[in-house]
């Protein structure tokens, strides 16, 4: 059995694309292998910045022979059409190179011809070359002259099989084509030059001294472990950042971890606007103390070989050090002229924000939001009502200063800021940078009570909203996170026991959109929340039919005492009675249905 090497040679991809395309093209030569009847072992794909990489283990040198049988016209058929038949498939007598078989449909003519397998050296250039054509990207290019659009330009292609380089190429326009060689290069700066391969295992230790890491997974895991004892050593701890370290692990195809130190003049700004430059703009590791505070130590990985204490890792801190402060001029700039004009003189310019063309506004939205979280605030024991309404007005006022349009993933938490340097209660401050959340399953659940009850506003007037102008979800599509909005509305009032009669707040956010549909949709949205909260008991273990039971009764808008409902009746069917009222149930419908039948027969 012989073994196929395959690597497309490129300019940077980007490394949020890596992974995906690694399993595309594993995904699109298996099925054209499956296809070609050319059974394999494994197949397996890497991926670094400048290259794809597959290899196909277990191939045989050749295609199975076939035999390849075709029905033809019934014995006694017209003349046309037995003349139709064997032009048709190229034989000129029947007797001879036809066979008639008989069927439950009587005699017919059947021909059978052995079609031998191709050498599997001749089929892999055709499977190529189209796989690599049709590898989806979510955006590609044409460069120079050439037709064939990819995400970068390709500039080699190694495509070796059983030790040997497949003839072909990929076309790429106007007559030129890229050939498929069996030459590979190293790292763009440490080992540029080309080198020959043979094998898979060849490739891989001849890449890695040509100081390139191949496999993903072990970028990763080493830069993981590099930032660790760096981050020990200066007495710190990498900030968790999973994301992060998967994107680095894209950029690089030899890592090297080095440790920076943040310039002090820096350091009384918000540890998320210190933390948010280094991650958006840099790609730097974040560090924290033992008490869980930002530290001034900052990891960069570099794609060079540059030991700890080497020139050149100096040279690259260096570099790097000088680039931050930059960036957090730029910061400070934003921090301080924001600072300057109270929150609250910006809500009139959210006039300019689009919210959504039918629905207004982000200052119409914020309008709504006032009343509607007045009205939730009624249900939330302990909350404010002048606080929620305070809340609800600044909650989107961050969104027109300078430092959110510098770092937009700072919303919310920016304006928490702000609203404590103009002054405000600290639950107004908390309400503004919690209402957006929760952002997911795993993002953490608002518990105080001012913030609950902006969050479920903010919400439950988008639902509301969308519902009113039919922007529903459908099949694999919402565009506007609303499956994520109805999620986050069962997360505040289940994780936090609300008795909110949520029929009524739907009624009240309605009712605040002016121009609109004045068809009820609250209905509607309450059965979207049923199903939604559906998939979250399933996924927590909850018996599918108790929720079914429970939901069939139908016009209960209270999630906290529906849950209750869905508790007691486990437990009683749990339980002795329950089990005896069970069967007795079924006892009871088998009869009927045995009436039933002897009714229908006589």
């Amino acid at each position: 059995m012989a073994e196929l090497l395959v690597e497309l040679f490129s300019e940077e991809i980007p490394a949020r694309m890596q992974a995906r395309a690694g399993d595309d093209l594993k995904r699109l030569v298996s099925e054209a292998l499956k296809t070609a009847n050319l059974a394999f072992d494994t197949a397996v794909a890497y991926a670094t910045p400048r290259r794809l990489a597959l290899v196909v283990a277990g191939l045989p040198s050749q295609q199975p022979d076939l035999v390849e049988e075709k029905k033809g016209p019934k014995y006694g058929a017209p003349a046309q059409a037995i003349q139709g038949f064997m032009k048709a498939n190229g034989i000129k007598s029947l007797h001879t190179e036809a066979e008639l078989r008989e069927t439950d449909k009587g005699p017919f003519y059947f021909v059978v011809r052995k079609v031998a397998g191709r050498p599997t050296a001749e089929v892999l250039p055709e499977i190529l070359a189209k796989a690599i054509a049709e590898l989806p990207w979510p955006k590609s290019m044409r460069w120079a002259g050439d037709t064939q659009r990819w995400v970068r330009p390709l500039h080699g292609i190694v495509a070796v099989f059983d030790g040997m380089a497949l003839k072909g190429g990929l076309a790429m326009g106007e007559g030129r084509q890229i050939p498929f060689g069996a030459q590979s290069r190293g790292h763009r700066f440490l080992a540029p030059d080309a080198f020959d391969v043979i094998t898979f295992d060849d490739y891989r230790v001849k890449l890695h001294g040509a100081k390139v890491m191949l496999d993903p997974a072990e970028r990763r895991a080493l830069i993981a472990q590099q930032a660790a004892a760096l981050a020990r050593e200066a007495g710190v701890t990498v900030k968790d950042d999973a994301g992060l370290l998967d994107e680095v692990t894209g950029l690089v195809e030899w890592p090297q971890v080095l440790i920076g130190r943040i310039d002090a003049a820096f350091m009384d700004l918000p540890a998320e606007v210190l933390s948010t430059s280094m991650r958006s703009h840099q790609k730097y590791f974040s560090t924290e103390r033992a008490d869980g505070s930002l530290a001034d130590r900052f990891l960069v990985v570099a794609n060079m070989e540059a030991p700890a204490g080497s020139e050149r890792a100096k040279t690259i801190v260096a570099g790097n050090e000088r680039v931050l402060r930059a960036r957090l001029a730029d910061a400070r700039f934003f921090w301080d002229q924001d600072r300057q004009q109270p929150l609250s003189a910006r809500v009139p310019r959210l006039k300019e924000i689009v919210f959504h063309a039918r629905l207004g506004t982000v200052a119409d939205k914020v309008s709504r939001l006032e009343d509607l979280a007045a009205e939730i605030s009624n249900y939330v024991p302990g909350a404010d009502r002048d606080e929620a309404r305070s809340a609800a007005r600044l909650a989107k006022a961050d969104l027109v200063t300078g430092m959110v349009g510098e770092f937009p993933e700072l919303q919310g938490v920016v304006g928490r800021y702000y609203a404590l340097n103009d002054g405000k209660a600290p639950a107004v401050a908390d309400a503004i940078a919690q209402h957006y959340a929760p952002l997911g399953p795993h993002d953490a659940c608002p518990s105080a009570p001012v913030s609950i009850a902006v969050a479920l506003a903010d919400k439950i007037d988008t639902l509301v909203g969308f519902w009113m102008i039919d922007e529903k979800p459908t099949g694999s599509k919402d565009p506007y996170a609303l499956r994520r909005a109805a999620l986050g509305v069962i997360r505040l009032i289940v994780e936090n026991k609300l008795r909110l009669p949520l029929l009524k707040a739907f009624a009240v956010a309605q009712a605040d959109y002016a121009g609109l549909s004045a068809a009820p949709v609250a209905g509607d949205l309450m059965d979207f929340l049923g199903d939604r909260l559906k998939v979250v008991l399933r996924d927590q273990g909850v018996r599918h039919d108790l929720i079914t039971a429970v939901m069939a009764r139908g016009g209960e808008d209270d999630l906290v005492r529906l849950l209750a409902r869905v508790e007691a009746l486990g437990s009683f069917l749990d339980s002795d009675d329950g089990s005896n009222l069970l069967v007795a149930y079924r006892r009871a419908a088998n009869i009927v249905r045995i009436e039933e039948k002897k009714d229908q027969r006589s």
